[in-house]
């Protein structure tokens, strides 16, 4: 009809919009923050605003230590900013391996892989390790990298209610007979904060005849007499087939690692796409990893001192009726509940200098939304204490304290 306009498809940048426009009507949107300088202290400024950092993961100080900035800067200078291949084409230099053996030292495994990233490392070793006739069995509150991994694989997916072994064990009890199993976890939950129950663990895959896999990206460098992580801490390292952790967090650099017996290293030279088909990490970040391996070595007080501080964390913001959800490391969560709660306690401990995430679902189940604080060695103990009492202050106007 003359004059009338014809509602056609809707295309898919429309589409896109509709479904940016429903994230943001149920507080689910996310927006980039903007870091415009990184300050000592474990402080940021951010919209002009000088914030104390409670969001990141240097757990350990180290992303602004100068002694990495010499040795990334050496390394270039030796190596050049780039690898220029492939570790099994021409990328493999001296260098990575030099690294690979330090790191299998501290972790007191006979080798050791480097991947890009922990997110590569976990897609690379899960994807190598099991397909489609095995069964993995992972803990509800692993990490996204495990779970897309283990999508990636074709193996069937086994998942069990957050640090429960009854269920657990009956899921391996009726389990197929045939086919590889492999029970992964997160050593520290970043969710939450809370450890996996790894000695029970160990009892039922070795009753159970499974493999264990140990994400360790929130341990390393922060639990253990070496900073090995939590198997090192519980002396469970050789009871563990697959060690995985991160340089990305307390070591302050970048790449993710995989460590164990010298045949499972060599099957993941072969096997793990994510690190066959990735050129190999830059040279300059494989010298700042180097150091920051020889600094957690030869400085344990780091790791006490966060410990402790963590410590004191949990306990004030607990004894002010803040649910901190049983954690148990440095990773310090409070429950707000609902998306908005957990936005709006955010923004105003902004408003009061603090800089916090809120973790919404799919992070977290719906309904428990929450506002997690990460400590690190570079906060200062009297910034900490304050940081203590602003957020009790806020929690309480919010209406999120249970006393």
């Amino acid at each position: 009809m003359e004059g009338q306009q014809i509602q056609g498809p809707a295309t898919p940048l429309r589409e896109l919009a509709e479904e940016l426009a429903d994230l943001e009507a149920r507080d689910l949107r996310r927006q980039l923050t903007e870091v415009e300088e990184v300050l000592p202290g474990g402080r940021v400024r951010v919209g002009g605003k000088v914030l104390l950092n409670l969001s990141g993961n240097d757990y350990l100080g180290l992303a602004q230590d100068p002694r990495l900035a010499a040795a990334a800067a050496e390394a270039a200078a030796r190596w050049g900013t780039g690898a220029g291949a492939s570790r099994l084409v021409a990328g493999h230099f001296r260098l990575h391996r030099e690294v690979e053996e330090k790191l299998a030292a501290f972790k007191g495994t006979e080798a050791a892989v480097i991947f890009s990233t922990g997110y590569m490392a976990n897609l690379g070793a899960i994807t190598a390790l099991v397909g489609p006739g095995d069964t993995v069995f992972g803990d509800r509150l692993n990490h996204a990298s495990i779970y897309d991994g283990i999508r990636l694989s074709g193996a069937r997916l086994a998942r069990f209610p957050h640090r429960d072994l009854n269920v657990l064990e009956k899921l391996l009890r009726e389990a197929p007979p045939r086919g590889r199993r492999l029970i992964i976890t997160d050593s520290v939950f970043s969710v939450d904060g809370d450890l996996a129950p790894l000695r029970e663990l160990v009892a039922l895959k070795e009753r159970y005849g499974a493999w264990l896999m140990v994400d360790e990206a929130h341990a390393t460098g922060v639990l253990g007499p070496c900073g090995a992580g939590l198997a090192e801490a519980l002396g469970l390292t050789a009871q563990v087939e697959v060690h995985m952790g991160t340089f990305s967090k307390a070591l302050g650099a970048l790449g993710g690692y995989v460590a164990g017996d010298r045949r499972l290293i060599d099957y993941l030279h072969n096997r793990a796409r994510s690190f066959i088909y990735s050129t190999a990490l830059l040279p300059p970040v494989l010298g700042a990893i180097d150091c920051a391996l020889e600094i957690v070595a030869k400085e344990p007080e780091r790791r006490r001192r966060l410990l402790a501080e963590a410590g004191v964390f949990r306990q004030e913001l607990t004894a002010a009726g803040l649910d901190t959800l049983g954690s148990e490391t440095q990773i310090v969560p409070v429950l707000a509940g609902s998306n908005r709660a957990a936005l709006d306690f955010a923004q105003a401990l902004r408003e009061a200098g603090l800089l916090a995430v809120a973790l919404r679902p799919p992070t977290v189940p719906p309904g428990q939304a929450r506002v997690r604080f990460s400590l690190s060695a570079a906060h200062a103990p009297e910034a900490l204490a304050q940081a203590r009492g602003t957020i009790i202050r806020v929690g309480r106007e919010l209406g999120l304290a249970k006393a």
